[in-house]
């Protein structure tokens, strides 16, 4: 593949994104939790955090202000900091299993009392940013994959950064916005039981990753000292 066409960057870039994007992560298990109380329409939005966030690191990439997140330092910040945002997220859903209910005279909607729904778009967005930031693996993908992939980019001048950008967001759009429909499509067959299941299982990953994340920053910190 003749890498100095931007056609070929981007084609390239979404392949190596949608595998990254396949696999668990805590990205996904925040987007089976908000695809099944708010429908399709939170999968966008969780991808437009997502997208903020990348969207804000590549500019800082491409003027050299974030070569920190190569060191040890930062990548074990990045990971304790990250598990103790995910530790949270997972307390917060484990604490709103008991109130959660299976509206069918709301159209199947799938809320719990106060679920902040009032705040529009924002939360979904908000938690696309903080769950992929909480990654220490994705901040490893960028100081690595993602950075070498972005130098050769620059190479074909802003065409060539749009290409692999581009073609990098829509490989997670791609994922996610599936993961989103299917869940959304099988809320017609929740009952109170069974989504509450979704959600503790959800609070369940999110603390299996976060403990992950966790071990990777203390190993690494022992390790260095």
């Amino acid at each position: 593949m003749d890498f100095g066409h931007p056609a070929a960057i981007f084609v390239s870039s979404f392949i190596i994104g949608l595998s990254g994007a396949m696999m668990p992560g805590p990205l996904l298990a925040v987007t089976i939790r908000h695809a099944s109380v708010r429908g399709f329409s939170a999968a966008p939005l969780l991808v437009l955090g997502h997208a903020i966030l990348e969207a804000a690191l590549v500019c800082l990439l491409l003027f050299g202000l974030m070569e920190w997140i190569r060191g040890d330092a930062a990548i074990i910040a990045i990971a304790l900091l990250g598990s103790a945002m995910l530790l949270r997220m997972a307390a917060g859903m484990a604490m709103e299993v008991r109130t959660l209910r299976f509206d069918p005279a709301a159209g199947g909607s799938l809320e719990r009392p106060n679920d902040g729904k009032g705040s529009g778009g924002v939360r979904p967005v908000i938690d696309g940013i903080v769950t992929s930031a909480s990654n220490p693996y994705w901040s490893l993908w960028w100081a690595t994959i993602g950075l070498g992939y972005l130098m050769l980019s620059r190479g074909q001048g802003w065409r060539g950064v749009l290409a692999f950008f581009i073609g990098h967001i829509l490989s997670d759009a791609a994922w996610y916005l599936f993961v989103g429909g299917a869940v959304s499509a099988g809320r017609g067959w929740f009952t109170d039981r069974i989504y509450r299941g979704v959600v503790g299982a959800c609070a369940v990953f999110l603390v299996f990753f976060a403990l992950t994340f966790g071990y990777f920053g203390v190993s690494r910190l022992v390790r260095i000292l």
